[in-house]
């Protein structure tokens, strides 16, 4: 493939990331379980989605088909998406969800804080501004993590078993394939294998203080850079989309 195809993919699998992310906690939007919460992890979906339509313009350009970010969200199939299998997993109880958020977020800062170094000026720019609002992602879920392993047995005992639940979806974070073996000699991609090290420190470390083990690596899931997804992306696709597949080529 062309440097400019690998780019666009390296784009818009990122910007799937966010936008499948965010409709998840889009969900949770007046079910929180106390308003301040309610408004947080609104605000979160907020900022992913912002960040896909940076990631989801960029890619379109790329590809020069005349597309517009609203075709890439609305218009593709299941198996063109791009996401980590975390990032479609259901909200679940509230620990469920701030143990999918801790994952993800502290693998992003570590992820975008690379990024920033991209040769690749339109990627080094939007993970500039992104990894801001990942820091407060990544504060949000440890507190809430520490606070609810913490805190009573049964806040102890969900936070453990949402841990456990979501943790053979982690080592899919790590995994490298030949688009980012392509870009990364060109300064352009993050070589994921460093970043491990760090993720898993950062992990231990706010699961010691919150009282919580970490879990063994055993079985992970993998296959979502190939399109292969759980049956979860599939319900969101068709709620998603089902305005834009109902009355296509509709205007406001």
């Amino acid at each position: 493939m062309t440097k400019q195809e690998a780019i666009y993919k390296y784009a818009l699998r990122l910007g799937d990331d966010a936008l499948i992310l965010g409709h998840r906690l889009s969900e949770l939007c007046s079910r929180g379980p106390i308003l301040e919460e309610d408004l947080a992890l609104t605000n979160i979906s907020l900022d992913l989605i912002g960040r896909t339509q940076a990631l989801f313009i960029y890619a379109a350009s790329i590809e020069g088909k005349g597309k517009t970010e609203d075709d890439l969200a609305y218009r593709r199939s299941e198996n063109n998406y791009g996401n980590h299998l975390i990032t479609e997993q259901p909200n679940g109880d509230f620990a469920h969800t701030i143990a999918r958020q801790l994952f993800i977020s502290s693998f992003e800062y570590l992820f975008y804080s690379e990024l920033e170094k991209s040769k690749d000026e339109t990627l080094s720019a939007i993970a500039k501004k992104t990894n801001k609002e990942i820091k407060y992602h990544m504060q949000h879920a440890s507190d809430w993590t520490i606070r609810l392993g913490d805190g009573t047995n049964e806040s102890h005992k969900r936070m453990q078993n949402a841990i456990n639940d979501l943790w053979m979806f982690t080592g899919e974070l790590f995994e490298m394939d030949e688009i980012d073996a392509q870009l990364l000699p060109e300064g352009i991609s993050v070589d994921l294998i460093p970043l491990k090290t760090n993720w898993n420190n950062y992990i231990k470390t706010v699961l010691t203080e919150a009282t919580l083990k970490v879990p063994e690596d055993g079985y992970m899931q993998t296959g979502s850079r190939k399109g292969i997804h759980t049956e979860n992306l599939g319900h969101i696709l068709s709620e998603m989309q089902y305005l834009q597949r109902a009355y296509p080529d509709a205007k406001w």
